[in-house]
């Protein structure tokens, strides 16, 4: 089977889209191009796809990557057996021929909120995108397959549509033991993920010698606060570091921080980034959305703070950095929770193979490798 896969919004070595649905695709055989953009994010293309550069959508050059990306959906994406694309607005700049294919977006988060991030719209347009959004979503039901990557995205269509959760990778061997003095974060800096909330942690931290250290990207509005913190010393931050070697750099500490704020986000779904601490035996502290209750409390698996409070959560990173014990149970539990629930190689069977029956193809089983290292 032939996959075209496209993203221009999205870090080419994003976790969902390269880690697992990408490598899932090759690890059963299958030919993958892959349209993102490699040189605006400096990254080298995996030898085993077929790599087309194009520019990547940020600010005012949205339009312009647009163009790029529906040029080379017409020049490659015309023979493919079915076109994956990751990012909303693609779904308006499908070339003709592109569309008597089987196109399947995959649904990652809530439209709406995608297309109104900072640096996406100016600020006097985006009260106006709201009917456009829910039109576009509906278009994109009745033309295309739709795959969602969460429960919760449901309610936003009227037909069943198949969910392609956003898992981890768990080894068959159970990680070391969390040590102590150090509290890491994975993954996109905002707000709305507790970006603000994590920077005065790192300042009631700092004092007690326990280093926190942000692993991912910024938005605008958090940057300049995080330079300035990273100046005083009181915390590390990396940028975008590649999922598999965040994931690394993560493995061993005291706690993973996800201290999303009380906004929606994640209500039925557990955080990608609270199975990825699970699965790496590194207890969780985190805010208390439904799903990572469910999951953190009742696995014992770590810590459970207010929404917006940065004492409460330091209170419990140092109670885990004192208490050896604590940790090495938490981590344990974590990672037997995740093997047990969250193991991406089940998914990824059902993730290939749903491509395969879409396309008119007999599904053929292939193993899933493990992440290197």
């Amino acid at each position: 089977m032939r996959v075209c896969v496209c993203t221009i919004a999205r870090h080419p070595e994003d976790a969902r889209v390269l880690h697992r649905q990408i490598r899932a695709l090759l690890d059963a055989g299958h030919e993958v191009t892959y349209i993102a953009p490699f040189r605006a994010c400096n990254v080298t293309p995996w030898r085993e796809i077929s790599p087309v550069d194009v520019p990547r959508a940020t600010g005012r050059r949205r339009l312009h990557a647009l163009r790029a990306a529906r040029r080379a959906l017409a020049e490659h994406a015309a023979y493919a057996d079915v076109v994956l694309l990751h990012d909303p607005e693609l779904l308006i700049a499908l070339p003709r021929a592109v569309r008597r294919r089987t196109v399947v977006w995959d649904v990652h988060e809530d439209t709406m909120a995608a297309l109104t991030e900072p640096g996406h719209l100016l600020r006097p347009a985006r009260p106006l995108l709201r009917p456009f959004v829910r039109r576009l979503e509906a278009r994109g039901e009745r033309r295309h397959r739709l795959l969602l990557a969460a429960e919760g995205h449901r309610s936003r269509f009227g037909r069943p549509h198949p969910v392609v959760p956003n898992t981890a990778y768990v080894a068959a061997e159970p990680p070391p033991p969390p040590a102590a003095g150090r509290a890491v974060y994975v993954g996109r800096l905002s707000p709305g993920r507790g970006a603000h909330e994590m920077i005065g942690l790192a300042r009631l931290l700092a004092a007690a010698g326990v280093m926190v250290e942000l692993i991912g990207p910024a938005d605008p509005q958090v940057r300049p606060a995080l330079r300035e913190a990273q100046r005083e010393g009181v915390l590390r931050w990396y940028g975008f570091v590649p999922n598999d070697r965040a994931l690394r750099i993560a493995e061993g500490a005291t706690a993973g921080l996800a201290l999303l704020r009380d906004e929606g986000q994640s209500g039925g779904t557990v955080p990608a980034k609270v199975m990825e601490y699970m699965a790496h035996g590194v207890p969780v502290v985190a805010t208390p959305h439904p799903a990572t209750v469910s999951a953190v409390e009742l696995s014992g698996s770590g810590i459970v703070v207010p929404f917006g409070d940065p004492r409460a959560a330091a209170d419990a990173v140092l109670e885990l950095s004192k208490d050896a014990s604590l940790r090495a149970e938490m981590g344990k539990r974590g990672y037997e929770t995740a093997r047990a629930r969250f193991h991406w190689a089940v998914h990824a069977q059902e993730f290939v193979s749903q491509l395969e029956a879409w396309a008119g193809r007999s599904p053929t089983p292939a193993p899933v490798s493990e992440p290197l290292g």
